[in-house]
């Protein structure tokens, strides 16, 4: 009888990291160790430290004698959230449009293409906005800020982006009448045009919009559930 080798902590690190963030598990359930060894091959050691490292990138939250859960969600952390991204993202364009190299422009533009050119919905009914969509946009996000070329900014950048996206995918929520595409290409225009002062405020309109989507489908959750 063979044994199944167990998955690396890397490779457990990515299929969790995937699963929250593509909603396997809700707001605030528990993530208990046997089953998630049993789901991802993984050593009770392994499953610990991708736990404590989700943790520490604000997907999953840790409470003293009941151990991991995946973050709750709420409009005051979502609201903060999204004052802290903007603070984070402003510098890091604003450094980006300073610093950044034709190289950088060049991802930036190639980013925004395949964005553009990939569907936002599924044909599902109800449509929902797709997995490939999602990673085009955050690649697009993600190429804006690259030329600030400061590590640990970028890192916390990155944290605060999952953190967005968690909630982006939680809700599920998509606006017909709104021009997403347009308010890309305006943060895509004036980075270009090396506008930094243009250019962060159309990304924080474009935060700002979407966490007042975000709170509607929270306050619409709650709703529900005490009703």
């Amino acid at each position: 009888m063979t044994t199944r080798p167990r998955a690396s902590t890397e490779e457990v690190y990515a299929r969790v990291r995937a699963d929250l963030l593509g909603g396997v598990y809700a707001p605030g359930e528990r993530l208990k160790s046997t089953p998630l060894c049993e789901t991802y091959g993984a050593s009770v050691s392994v499953i610990r430290e991708t736990l404590s490292r989700l943790t520490e990138q604000g997907l999953v939250e840790s409470e003293p004698r009941i151990g991991f859960r995946v973050r709750q969600v709420s409009v005051e952390d979502l609201r903060q959230l999204t004052s802290a991204r903007i603070d984070i993202e402003s510098l890091a364009l604003r450094y980006a449009i300073q610093r950044g190299d034709m190289t950088w422009e060049s991802q930036v533009v190639a980013a925004h293409h395949r964005m553009e050119r990939t569907p936002m919905l599924t044909a599902d009914a109800p449509p929902r906005v797709s997995d490939e969509w999602e990673m085009a946009h955050s690649g697009f996000h993600g190429a804006l800020l690259d030329g600030a070329g400061n590590p640990w900014l970028l890192g916390m950048a990155t944290t605060l982006r999952d953190a967005g996206e968690f909630y982006r995918r939680w809700s599920q929520v998509h606006e017909p009448d709104r021009d997403v595409a347009g308010e890309h290409r305006e943060i895509l225009e004036a980075t270009l045009a090396r506008d930094a002062d243009r250019a962060v405020a159309a990304l924080a309109q474009h935060y700002r919009h979407t966490a007042d989507i975000l709170e509607r489908a929270l306050a619409e959750r709650d709703v529900a559930q005490n009703s």
